[in-house]
């Protein structure tokens, strides 16, 4: 089990190289992640849905996604709540005291999914999800030490230097953790090194003396990190690069925001965060609106910031809008939540420039699709996993995709605004090369295949800088 000495460390990154490093080598391996807090999810084959970072890394391993691989996924809603997705089907909404109180029923399934896992396959990677030594949250744990004790397995505790202070994350650690707790970790790495990594070989030394754990390497600097989905949305940076420019507003509680990636990896796109605070940007071409775990609240703060009128004189200036999924929803002239799922029961305007409306309704719609334009019949892949319903002219007239045989999406008369509930429709090669033609850039394809190239990469990068086969003997039979 890979655990962190704080939040944002790099474990999943790491766990998503060890995977495919241990594939390379021969073994049937696959993630795991007990409890993760995250509104990226990712739908898999069995119809669930778990955190983006375990598909990674399922993809890493070269194994499908599995529900298995997360069976705790914690959506936030708001500042104070979360959905909670047990075994990647919605269980309730919780605020955090409540959660606190629920996890111990918890724990049983998690350790179900865990066991089926390793039965199956020769290794299992864990990740933990913050740090074991907020020793405030212990009583009634299954993302850390909690997890590890009922499992019996080993931990490795990873360090990030980038942010500085890294002797003392590590070494306070093992101050604070519960001796038995503490006896469960077997070794340390420090990631996210820049430099010679020779002039940190006495704080490594430091480091293994204070607290017994063996040293398994320090870990460079990844460059190449930006290449792979980011889970956190506070990872989601601007990404310079060629003339088109694509402006992103940064919603409060954005979501499966690994629509943008592809976007990203292209050289003749600029892609461009829009933080609260600044203006939608006057010299884009597209203002792309992505998910929402929130719509309603998001569309309130879309307005508060002003942004409802920028994106009308973005349209007076001929720009182009895409909206997806909560995006999508919030084009429309209406958004109706007559049961309360994200707030109190209502119904809101939309920002209006597509003739739809969106009703909330309580049965999810979540699985991976088969799609095709209508237009040229050109075949695409992706999946939903949305709770509204959007109907109108709009739809009705210039729906422009088919999804297994239904009318999806709408446009507008004037052909500049889109919306649809499709997420991963950039990634695939030849639907971005047309989208991206409409707007004068010629896309290069292989969005794919280039993560395939930075999984391999990420793979040697750690043979070279940890001491795999070490840390491979550390693990424990199930």
């Amino acid at each position: 089990m890979i655990q962190g000495a704080g939040s944002n460390v790099g474990k999943s990154m790491i766990v998503a190289g060890l995977a495919r490093a241990a594939q390379r080598r021969g073994l049937s391996v696959v993630p795991f992640k007990p409890q993760n807090m995250s509104n990226n999810a990712a739908v898999t084959e069995d119809g669930g849905e778990i955190g983006r970072a375990q598909a990674l890394q399922a993809r890493a391993a070269g194994v499908p996604p599995h529900t298995d691989m997360n069976p705790v996924l914690l959506k936030p809603e708001s500042e104070t709540g979360a959905q909670v997705v047990v075994q990647g089907q919605r269980l309730t909404t919780a605020r955090a005291r409540d959660y606190a109180a629920l996890k111990p029923q918890l724990l049983p399934r998690v350790l179900q999914s865990f066991r089926r896992l390793a039965a199956a396959h020769d290794l299992v990677i864990v990740e933990g999800a913050g740090s074991p030594a907020e020793v405030n949250l212990r009583a009634g744990d299954i993302a850390n030490m909690g997890f590890a004790q009922a499992a019996g397995v080993p931990v490795v505790l990873l360090g990030d230097i980038d942010r500085g202070g890294v002797i003392a994350q590590l070494v306070g650690s093992h101050a604070v953790l519960d001796a038995d707790d503490a006896a469960l970790i077997r070794g340390f790495a420090v990631n996210k090194f820049r430099g010679d990594a020779s002039l940190f070989a006495e704080g490594m030394r430091f480091i293994a003396g204070r607290t017994g754990w063996a040293p398994l390497g320090i870990v460079p600097h990844f460059a190449e990190a930006w290449r792979l989905p980011a889970e956190d949305a506070a990872e989601i940076v601007s990404r310079p690069g060629g003339a088109l420019k694509i402006a992103v507003p940064r919603l409060n509680r954005i979501a499966n925001f690994d629509d943008l990636d592809p976007l990203s990896a292209e050289p003749g796109i600029s892609v461009t965060m829009i933080e609260p605070g600044r203006p939608l940007p006057g010299d884009a071409d597209l203002v792309l609106i992505p998910g929402s775990k929130s719509t309603i609240a998001d569309l309130a703060a879309f307005r508060a910031e002003g942004w409802d009128i920028d994106l009308r004189a973005h349209l007076r200036r001929g720009g182009r809008v895409m909206g997806i999924c909560g995006g999508y929803q919030m084009l429309g002239r209406s958004i109706a939540d007559p049961d309360g799922i994200e707030g109190p029961p209502g119904r809101v305007e939309g920002l209006g420039l597509l003739d739809v409306e969106t009703v909330m309704r309580p049965e999810k719609r979540l699985g991976l699709v088969a799609a095709r334009l209508r237009a040229d019949g050109t075949p695409l892949r992706g999946y939903e996993i949305h709770i509204g319903r959007t109907t109108g002219p709009d739809h009705a007239a210039r729906a422009w995709l088919d999804i297994e045989g239904r009318p999806e999406g709408a446009a507008s008369a004037d052909g500049l605004v889109h919306g649809c509930y499709l997420h991963g429709l950039f990634s695939e090669d030849a639907f971005r090369a047309a989208f991206l033609a409409e707007l004068g850039v010629v896309s290069r394809p292989g969005y794919d295949d280039a993560v395939e190239t930075t999984l391999d990469a990420l793979a040697a990068h750690l043979e070279r800088h940890l001491d795999i086969d070490r840390l491979l003997a550390l693990a424990a039979p199930v």
